[in-house]
C-alpha cells in the first residue's frame, strides 16, 4: 500500500531508458484493472520516438516533460469493446491508476496527462498516431527514471468529506 501513499507526479527524468520489461510490467498492471462487465475496452500505444514525444508536447499544454521522457504510454478506449456504453472512461482511468502505482513500485517517475474529453487533444493525438475512429485516447503516461525528488504527499484524508448514509 505504500506505493499509493508515496506516489507523486514526476516531470523531470534522468537520461536513462526505461527497459522494455518495466513497460511490460506497467501494462500488466493496467490490464489487471477492473472494468464494467469485464470487457476490458482498453488499448495501449507505447511511444519511445523522441520526435513523436516532442510533437505531442506542442499541442498538449501540460506535456512539456515529454521530450525528456524515456517513453510514454497512451491509454485508449475501444468503443466497439464496450458492453456498457460510456464506462470505457472509468475502465481506462482504473488502468491508468494501476500503471501509476506500478511505476512507483518500480521506482519510475510518471505523470498522468489527460487527453479526453479535450477534443483538440483527442483529434491531434489520433491524427499523429493514426488512431481509428472508434478508438478514443483517454490519457498519456509520461515515463522515466526520476531526476527530481519530491517529498512524500501530505496526509490527504479529510473526514469532512465523508458522509454516513446521507449527505
Amino acid at each position: 500500500m505504500k506505493e499509493i501513499f508515496e506516489r507523486r507526479s514526476i516531470r523531470k527524468y534522468a537520461e536513462k531508458d526505461v527497459p522494455d520489461w518495466m513497460i511490460t510490467e506497467l501494462l500488466k498492471a493496467a490490464m489487471s484493472a477492473p472494468s464494467a462487465g469485464n470487457e476490458q475496452p482498453w488499448e495501449f500505444i507505447i511511444i519511445k520516438e523522441k520526435s513523436t514525444l516532442d510533437k505531442i508536447s506542442r499541442f498538449h499544454p501540460y506535456a512539456q516533460m515529454l521530450p525528456d521522457a524515456s517513453a510514454a504510454i497512451v491509454v485508449l478506449g475501444d468503443l466497439d469493446k464496450e458492453k456498457h456504453p460510456g464506462y470505457w472512461v472509468q475502465d481506462c482511468a482504473a488502468a491508468v491508476e494501476n500503471m501509476l502505482i506500478e511505476a512507483q513500485y518500480l521506482e519510475l517517475g510518471a505523470v498522468w496527462l489527460g487527453i479526453y474529453p479535450r477534443e483538440e487533444r483527442v483529434d491531434n493525438l489520433k491524427k499523429l498516431l493514426g488512431v481509428p475512429e472508434k478508438i478514443i485516447p483517454l490519457a498519456i503516461i509520461s515515463l522515466g527514471f526520476p531526476a527530481e525528488n519530491k517529498s512524500p504527499s501530505v496526509e490527504r484524508y479529510d473526514e469532512k468529506r465523508v458522509h454516513l448514509e446521507k449527505w
